[in-house]
């Protein structure tokens, strides 16, 4: 496969160097530590708890998995899949979704009540989704034209929504990836880092990946030029070969902000950031008839996220046309109506005290308590003794509760008519401040539960 360089790169890369570090020069005076220091760039993203993640590109007139569909041309990657590569690597000449709005796209996570909007600019098959003037392989070229990435970001803003573009540092389109001439691929990886984070206004989130390979990325140049660009973004840890996370021993690394646990929801942890990252679907990319999440099951995995001091970052996978299927927008539609009666419950609290267990989840805010009950026992819900004064209750999304408290613990009942299906939803109003009580375990059966 013969790699086609864009002419244009050939002066971008003999000036990447000074590219570097006149970015970090030109931002400098914004970066001080007192603006910028981690907290800071995380309090938005610890309140919003809620995230959409859309993985979207020519694949999607396959209907098979992004990036792993594709048949490995670099040994020195692990992608092993039924779709030839010079089949797969030409599908962008086809794509040319004439129904893609991104102005749809941004009302969609907006009504399900998502905060903030994570696009797959790059992924492992190495297609752009902007026309990148590195290489020839991206948006511009296929029938469609149009900068996906500069027009979702523009829509996103606009519903007052953030940001963020994933991407791939590794590239299986690219044979000098991973090769004695990986040099030459970082400059060029280096400059599609430097076009996303520099022509598109202010980014909130750099979502890197990992492939289970060597990381030959030139890291700490790659994180100099994110961070010169964008002083206040937040970096996931991909970038320095984790996905870890669903462990509370887990390293973020010295330049990431945040654990980045996949398909799975991250174990109680709140001494470091993370996220979950889920397909509603089963695969990562848009698949016919694929069996989807129901509403009750995301909204599940979204108070057990919260519940554990984490976020959740759900997926989509746009159709070839450029539109988000019908039955997914339904069921992201159902959760934001949820968010809408109950989000108190989950937008701009942590954790605890009660960590997630068979009962549900619980979090916490000023001097409220927020029980999410997914399983009854019996006629009431008992939970250990808290060193706090419970002095006022309530559900959230309507229904009456009663709750007892003794020294031995407490037990909050609601009459089975008042139970909802998805998560029964109870604020305790304390006497003091939710934040200072420890987090206590609770019991979790050896099969996981949505």
């Amino acid at each position: 496969m013969k790699r086609r360089i864009h002419p244009l790169f050939l002066v971008g890369a003999a000036l990447a160097a000074l590219t570097l570090s006149s970015i970090a020069s030109q931002n400098r005076g914004a970066d001080s530590p007192a603006s910028n220091s981690a907290a800071e760039r995380l309090a938005w993203w610890r309140e919003a708890r809620f995230g959409l993640f859309i993985h979207w590109g020519p694949v999607s007139l396959k209907g098979t998995e992004i990036s792993w569909s594709r048949a490995n041309t670099n040994p020195a990657c692990p992608n092993k899949g039924p779709i030839p590569a010079e089949v797969y690597d030409n599908l962008y000449k086809e794509f040319n979704p004439t129904l893609f709005s991104a102005s749809e796209w941004a009302g969609i996570a907006k009504d399900a009540g998502t905060r903030y909007v994570v696009l797959t600019a790059k992924h492992c098959d190495g297609f752009c989704l902007w026309p990148t003037k590195t290489i020839d392989h991206h948006i511009g070229n296929s029938p469609f034209r149009r900068d996906v990435c500069g027009e979702l970001a523009e829509a996103v803003r606009r519903a007052g929504l953030r940001i963020g573009w994933y991407y791939s540092p590794m590239d299986w389109y690219d044979p000098d990836c991973r090769t004695e001439r990986n040099a030459a691929y970082v400059k060029r990886m280096q400059e599609q880092v430097r076009e996303l984070v520099t022509n598109y206004g202010r980014i909130d989130v750099l979502w890197f990946d990992w492939d289970g390979g060597t990381i030959p990325w030139d890291q700490s140049a790659t994180y100099r030029l994110v961070r010169g660009a964008q002083p206040g973004i937040i970096v996931n840890n991909r970038l320095e070969c984790s996905t870890g996370g669903n462990s509370p021993d887990k390293y973020t690394g010295p330049d990431a902000d945040y654990l980045t646990p996949e398909q799975e929801i991250g174990a109680y942890n709140d001494k470091q950031p993370w996220e979950t990252c889920m397909t509603l679907g089963t695969q990562w990319s848009w698949k016919p008839n694929d069996q989807i999440k129901a509403a009750d099951e995301v909204i599940r995995i979204l108070a057990r996220c919260a519940g554990g001091d984490g976020n959740l970052l759900l997926d989509v996978g746009p159709m070839p046309d450029g539109r988000i299927e019908p039955r997914q927008v339904d069921v992201l539609k159902q959760v934001g109506a949820w968010l809408a009666a109950t989000g108190e419950s989950i937008y701009g609290t942590r954790g605890g005290p009660f960590k997630p267990g068979d009962y549900g989840a619980s979090t916490r805010k000023g001097n409220t308590i927020y029980l999410h009950v997914f399983q009854w026992s019996g006629d009431a819900l008992r939970l250990p003794a808290i060193p706090a004064k419970v002095v006022g209750s309530r559900m959230l999304g309507g229904g009456k509760t009663s709750v007892r408290q003794t020294d031995n613990g407490l037990e909050i009942s609601v009459a089975e008519k008042d139970r909802k299906p998805a998560d029964t939803v109870i604020a305790l109003d304390l006497d003091g401040p939710a934040s200072r009580l420890a987090a206590v375990d609770m019991p979790v059966s050896r099969k996981k539960a949505n």
